[in-house]
């Protein structure tokens, strides 16, 4: 839980200005008298609890008691009690994040568990692709079996004169019967849709920008025009991609998060401390809203603002679809279902991760500061994503036979040589207009 009352407001302004100063904390005297326990610190105690658990997991005092004969339980057993010993240090001890709900203690584990991330894709990047597909079992038992790979694009004509009987047929299955049956009757469908809508519903709440968001989402798709050479599930028919993707699914999630987005945005938030609700339902409330924002900043981000803030929201966007990029080519290396919880986990904590990176980096445009440093979710975020695009393009070798097409060649050639042209006829013209301001 966290500190209530107008102090901890006033507090609270001058942490998000401080942009997380780890220093920063408040006197008991000024917490809730029924959340004043989360915040006192216990680190000497969890220590030994620590200890003690550690020495029964162990059998550190009786060592024939947990003798087993299996190395490779015994080496699964001794990476997670490691993993675990550094997540709890990192929740105890590592610096506080720009966030403070629903505890700080829960942003510092998250902290803990990407470094953890980052040195567990270090370590795949040093192996073989043979062996890092071996290597996924330890995961999962499913794991290390040859996947095959679906084309959903095979046929995409919408006019087929060679069939008397329906010439629009394909426009008929595939957008009438197969989507909208799919949508009704197939739960593999349903939870591809959920899930397809609830990400875009948590980007939204994460960048809280509508065109950001468009951008995002048509960039995406044209990832998978890109690269659907590469990428068997990524040839998909133009009308599912712009009227099942962009349109349906992609649509609803952002007109869903800005709506979030506003409903926050809307709220006035005075925190009373949970002793002082005067009733057991002002108290339940109070605890759940303990799992909600404690205020809700507007993230400006401003595009235009200038040729370096433009290069700056772009590079936020690459990085972006990059992470999205990642999920479908280390599916296909390392032979990872879409099912499978490895998948889930992963996104998962990517979420988590985005969470207090995008606050970072907002924060890290606005400072006015003429020297500054993203924050240190920033950093990991940049350092994972750069490891498993490693990773992609290590374990890609020899899997793409195909060469990209010369008009998308061509395509991206233009559009990159236009950017360059964009910014510096943009640059000069503001240079331009700053000399003659001094003149």
């Amino acid at each position: 839980m966290e500190p209530d009352g107008h102090r901890r407001l006033r507090r609270r302004d001058h942490f998000v200005q401080e942009n997380g100063d780890p220093d920063l904390s408040c006197s008991i005297d000024e917490l809730d008298p029924w959340t004043a326990w989360a915040y006192k610190p216990r680190t000497i105690s969890f220590l030994f609890v620590g200890a003690c658990f550690l020495i029964w997991a162990s059998g550190a005092l009786d060592p024939e008691s947990n003798k087993s004969g299996d190395l490779v339980t015994s080496v699964k057993r001794g990476v997670w009690a490691m993993i675990a010993v550094f997540l709890t240090y990192c929740m105890l001890q590592a610096p506080s994040t720009v966030l403070i709900r629903p505890h700080p203690a829960v942003w510092r584990l998250v902290h803990g568990m990407a470094v953890v991330y980052l040195v567990a894709l270090t370590f795949l990047l040093f192996q073989t692709r043979d062996d890092a597909r071996q290597f996924m079992k330890f995961l999962h038992p499913d794991l290390g079996v040859e996947l095959p790979e679906r084309s959903y694009g095979a046929d995409c004509r919408i006019y087929i004169p060679e069939n008397p009987s329906s010439r629009f047929k394909n426009v008929y299955v595939w957008i009438f019967l197969h989507n909208l049956n799919a949508l009704l009757y197939s739960p593999s469908f349903t939870s591809f849709s959920l899930a397809h809508i609830l990400g875009w519903w948590g980007k939204a709440i994460l960048i809280r920008n509508q065109p950001l968001l468009w951008v995002l989402s048509t960039g995406f798709e044209f990832m998978e025009l890109t690269f659907r050479h590469m990428l068997p599930n990524f040839n998909e028919c133009w009308w599912d991609s712009i009227i099942l993707d962009i349109f349906t699914c992609n649509w609803f999630g952002i007109w869903a998060g800005m709506h979030t987005v506003r409903y926050f945005d809307g709220r006035t938030y005075e925190w009373v401390g949970i002793s002082r609700q005067p009733n057991i339902i002002g108290k339940v409330k109070r605890t759940l809203g303990q799992f909600t924002p404690a205020q809700w900043d507007k993230d400006e981000w401003h595009p235009l603002l200038g040729p370096w803030r433009f290069i700056q929201v772009l590079s936020l966007c690459i990085v972006f679809l990059t992470v999205e990029l990642n999920t479908f080519f280390l599916k296909f290396c390392l032979w990872i279902p879409p099912r499978n919880p490895v998948i889930v986990y992963r996104l998962i904590l990517w979420w988590l991760i985005a969470i207090p990176t995008i606050r970072e980096y907002n924060l890290y445009l606005q400072d006015r500061k003429p020297v500054k440093k993203v924050g240190a979710f920033c950093w990991l975020s940049l350092a994972i994503c750069i490891i498993e695009l490693l990773l992609c393009i290590k374990f890609g070798h020899g899997l793409y036979p195909k060469p990209m097409p010369r008009w998308l060649v061509v395509f991206w050639l233009s559009m990159g040589s236009t950017l360059v042209l964009f910014l510096m006829i943009w640059s000069w013209k503001l240079q331009r207009s700053y000399r003659k301001k001094r003149r």
